[in-house]
C-alpha cells in the first residue's frame, strides 16, 4: 500500500479551523498531548477533549466519543494508539467530521494504514504522522528544528500545483 502523505495545503486546511476535537488527551500533566492541548488553547482554538475516562481537561469538559460534542466540531487530532486510531476515525466520519490528523513525531504516533485508507476511501481530508507544533507559527526552536531537517531531507510536506 503506497503511504499517503498530506499536502501542505491539507495541514494549513486543518489549522484554519478554530474548533477542533483533541482525541486521546493523557491524564499525566507533563505529557506532550496535554503540552499541545494548552498551546492549540493558548492561540485561540476551541479545543475539545475526547477522552472516555475523565470528566474534564484543564478546566474543559471531556466527551466520550466525538460524536457527543455539541456544537460538533469540524476537525479531530488523535493522539491514539493506531489500534484506536481505526475505531476512532469511523467515529468522525459517523460525526460528519470532515479532517482528521493522525499525530505523529518520531514513531508511528496515531497512524493507522487502515485507518488513513479508510478516511480516504470517506473523502475526510486527512494527516497522517505530522506534528502540529511543527506548522504552528513560533512554536520553538526545537520544533523549528524539526520541520528544517524534514525540509533538508525532502519530507517535509509540500503544497500542490495549481
Amino acid at each position: 500500500m503506497k503511504i499517503h502523505k498530506a499536502s501542505r495545503q491539507t495541514i494549513d486546511n486543518f489549522l484554519a479551523q478554530k474548533r477542533i476535537a483533541m482525541v486521546g488527551i493523557s491524564r499525566g500533566p507533563r505529557e506532550f498531548s496535554v503540552a499541545l492541548f494548552e498551546e492549540l488553547c493558548r492561540r485561540g482554538y476551541d479545543v475539545v477533549p475526547v477522552t472516555p475516562h475523565m470528566p474534564q481537561v484543564k478546566g474543559r469538559k471531556c466527551f466520550a466519543r466525538v460524536q457527543d460534542i455539541q456544537p460538533p466540531v469540524e476537525a479531530a487530532l488523535l493522539m491514539t494508539s493506531p489500534a484506536v486510531t481505526d475505531e476512532v476515525v469511523r467515529d468522525c466520519a459517523e460525526a460528519g467530521i470532515q479532517r482528521v490528523w493522525m499525530y505523529g513525531a518520531g514513531g508511528r504516533g496515531a497512524v493507522s494504514n487502515n485507518a488513513v485508507a479508510f478516511c480516504l476511501g470517506k473523502g475526510i481530508d486527512v494527516v497522517p504522522g505530522e506534528c502540529p507544533f511543527m506548522f504552528l507559527p513560533k512554536a520553538g526552536a526545537i520544533h523549528a528544528l524539526h520541520g528544517f531537517v524534514r525540509k533538508i531531507t525532502g519530507r517535509y510536506p509540500r503544497h500542490q500545483a495549481a
